[in-house]
Parts: structure tokens; C-alpha cells; sequence
């Protein structure tokens, strides 16, 4: 494991990375050798990352790109994950977040190994589903 992707406390993250999410995969997450599938960590991504977008835009967003999507690392029923997310551009009805996953593992020994990292863009929409503007911040 490279020592770039360590890391000695989640709180050690940028300040401008917030907490949006924190599970704990289970066996029903994984295949029969215990390692986590990916598409239910892209599940997770998502959702943590449409918490932000929702408050950014005041309302209901949809995901319309995964622009990028890296597993660093492979995560193991047990590990904890926490999803830090950071809006990192708005649009007139888009909203691009970075999300970085890191899973702690031996909780008795405090590892901390960060696993993956992916980009999304969400799209703000009415009630009839189709694009509106997000609005200006106060």
C-alpha cells in the first residue's frame, strides 16, 4: 500500500472538504471473497454526492455525468467509509462535485486508506423534471 494513500485522520482532509456520508458495507455488498462491488460503492458516491447539490440548488437534482471514477483501493465488508465532498463548480442549472472516499480499516490500529475519488455533475430540474435555474446564493 503507497503511503499516498494513507492517512493518519480523515479531519486531516482539505477544510474545505465536508462529511456527507459514513457506511459500513455488508456481506450482501460484496462477492464471495469479501471484497465490496464497485457498483455499490458508485451508489454511495452518488448519493453523497447529491447532498450538497440538493442544498446547493434548493431542490431536486439528477445526475446527468460521471466524469471520472477511480478505485484507489479495494474496500472490504467492515471497512468504515467516509464520503467527503466538495462543489467545485456551478452552472446555470449544473452543479460539478468531487467526492473522496476513505475507508478505516483494523479500527484497533486507526488506518485510514483513502479509495476512491470520482467527479459527478448533477442537474437542478422542477417539478416537471426538466432543467431550472439554481439559484443565486444570499
Amino acid at each position: 500500500m503507497s503511503e499516498q494513500n494513507k492517512s493518519s485522520a480523515p479531519d486531516s482532509l482539505p477544510a474545505n472538504k465536508m462529511p456527507q456520508l459514513r457506511v459500513m458495507p455488508m456481506p450482501a455488498d460484496a462477492n464471495v471473497y469479501g471484497d465490496v462491488f464497485g457498483g455499490w460503492i458508485m451508489a454511495q458516491v452518488d448519493i453523497a454526492g447529491s447532498l450538497p447539490a440538493t442544498r446547493r440548488s434548493n431542490g431536486r437534482v439528477a445526475t446527468i455525468a460521471v466524469n471520472s471514477f477511480v478505485f484507489k483501493q479495494p474496500v472490504f465488508i467492515g471497512d468504515l467509509l467516509s464520503f467527503y465532498v466538495d462543489i467545485i463548480k456551478v452552472g446555470n442549472t449544473s452543479i460539478t462535485v468531487s467526492v473522496e472516499v476513505y475507508a478505516e480499516r483494523n479500527r484497533l490500529q486507526k488506518e485510514i486508506v483513502k479509495v476512491t475519488e470520482a467527479t459527478l455533475t448533477y442537474v437542478a430540474t422542477g417539478p416537471d423534471r426538466k432543467p431550472r435555474q439554481i439559484p443565486p446564493l444570499p
